[in-house]
């Protein structure tokens, strides 16, 4: 049984939506169907037998009205005409009469007995001969009774089943093909919308976008597909427009990095490297390079994180913003040592990926450390304000030009002001990314101390008592 069911499950699971519609539509009419017949034919029995005990009541009373007459020994029984009613008198000591020619009866049950005996007036009974079932009705009359029997007949109600068995089967096969016709003209909008995903597909035409047509769920459904078509238009773009932007960055410093380094090899292959350079110069020179190279790892790595899309493959945990304040401030310390810090931070929990939070930390105290003045130190406040955690970095710089601030946070952007500073443009984009990643707010204004003011703010979590969980 398991076995079968399993079979016909897989075979379910292989037939198309069209044909399951099908098979659905034909089923449910054929259950209905079935429904309907049991519920007729119930009805057409019961009403066929109230008429048969109606007409068997209205015999009797014939019956019994001669024998009051002429009393039950002596009344008139009509002789059986050869089918239909049957009937008998019922004597006092038990015996009966019967008209000639009428086949025999059943026994006289107990309980027309105690009809006979006067213990009831009247009694419907039914019951199956050796052919067919029948009815017998006892009523009283005198000190005995009489007895009509009416053998049932089922030819009417076969008749009826046998109409109700074809117009199901007609009903079913119809069904079928309304439920073929309607699963073709209701799906006929899936068979476009798939014919036009193969063709996007096959083709890598992502600007072709689906006909908007139906309606209800299949409006839903296209409007969804387009969406991400036009969503995956987008990072294509984005991707293509990484790429040329990243090319452009690199070929100067790798320009600049294969003329020095070829010059150094032709000096060398000459003999002339320490005539041609003395050593002032070559140190400067190799310094020069080493500065490229650490630049051109920075902006590698600047895009290699950029380029991914994401935050990472961080999970989401509830921590301290102030830890990962602090710990970017470090990192920050010990990577520039001339810049100092000033930390003024409170305790303010987020939910968050920590690595990606410090590393947004990290580039703002980097850019703002670019532009602080010696002696001048780069302010990091963190506190609560209402249901956000409120990160502010400033600097004593310059500050940045209004008409900069648009596009502060874009990639490889550098305001004229800062070509002759080392960077590449990407790290305050990659803070706008990671601030949006976690449902955050980044802006950029003038501090007090007329400076940039970078300020970040990101949704708290309330801490719920005695729970290690939050709500955002």
């Amino acid at each position: 049984m398991s076995r079968t069911g399993g079979r016909l499950r897989r075979w379910w699971h292989r037939q198309s939506l069209r044909t399951r519609l099908t098979v659905i539509a034909a089923t449910a009419i054929a259950v209905s169907v079935f429904a309907a017949f049991q519920v007729a034919s119930e009805l057409l029995d019961w009403e066929l037998r109230s008429t048969a005990e109606e007409q068997l009541r209205a015999d009797s009373r014939v019956l019994a009205a001669n024998a009051e007459r002429a009393g039950l020994a002596q009344v008139q029984l009509p002789p059986y005409p050869g089918s239909g009613l049957l009937m008998r008198v019922v004597l006092a000591d038990g015996s009966v009469r019967v008209p000639d020619g009428q086949p025999s009866l059943p026994p006289v049950s107990e309980g027309a007995g105690l009809v006979v005996q006067g213990v009831s007036a009247e009694l419907m009974e039914s019951g199956d001969s050796d052919d067919d079932g029948y009815l017998v009705y006892t009523l009283r009359v005198a000190d005995g009774a009489v007895q009509v029997v009416r053998v049932a007949d089922d030819s009417s109600v076969n008749r009826f089943g046998l109409g109700m068995l074809l117009i199901g089967l007609l009903c079913v096969v119809c069904g079928g093909l309304v439920g073929r016709a309607v699963a073709r003209t209701g799906l006929a909008p899936i068979d476009r919308l798939t014919a036009a995903a193969v063709r996007v597909a096959r083709t890598r035409d992502l600007d072709a976008g689906i006909p908007d047509e139906g309606g209800g769920e299949i409006r839903q459904l296209i409007r969804s597909i387009n969406d991400m078509l036009a969503a995956l238009r987008d990072s294509r773009q984005a991707q293509r427009l990484l790429a040329e932007d990243a090319a452009h960055e690199l070929k100067t410093p790798l320009t600049s990095l294969r003329l020095n380094i070829e010059l150094l090899i032709r000096l060398d292959r000459r003999g002339t490297l320490d005539s041609a350079l003395p050593s002032e110069s070559r140190s400067r020179l190799l310094n020069d390079l080493g500065g490229q190279v650490a630049e051109l790892s920075t902006l590698v790595a600047e895009l290699t994180d950029l380029a991914r899309g994401d935050v990472g493959d961080e999970n989401t945990e509830l921590l301290d913003f102030a830890d990962v304040v602090v710990a970017a401030a470090t990192q920050a310390g010990s990577r520039v040592p001339d810049v100092e810090v000033a930390l003024d931070v409170s305790s303010v929990w987020v939910s968050g990926r920590p690595a990606a939070l410090q590393r947004a930390v990290l580039n703002l105290v980097d850019n703002a450390g670019k532009w602080s003045p010696a002696g001048q130190p780069v302010q990091v406040r963190l506190r609560a304000e209402g249901a956000a955690a409120v990160l502010e970095v400033d600097d004593a710089g310059p500050g940045i030009d209004a008409a900069d601030v648009p596009r502060v946070f874009d990639r490889f952007y550098r305001a004229d002001s800062a070509r002759a500073l080392p960077g590449s443009g990407l790290g305050l984009s990659i803070v706008q990314r990671v601030v949006d990643a976690h449902g955050g707010r980044a802006t950029v204004g003038r501090s007090a101390r007329g400076g940039a003011l970078l300020r970040v703010e990101l949704p708290a979590a309330r801490l719920i008592a005695g729970n290690d969980t939050a709500v955002r």
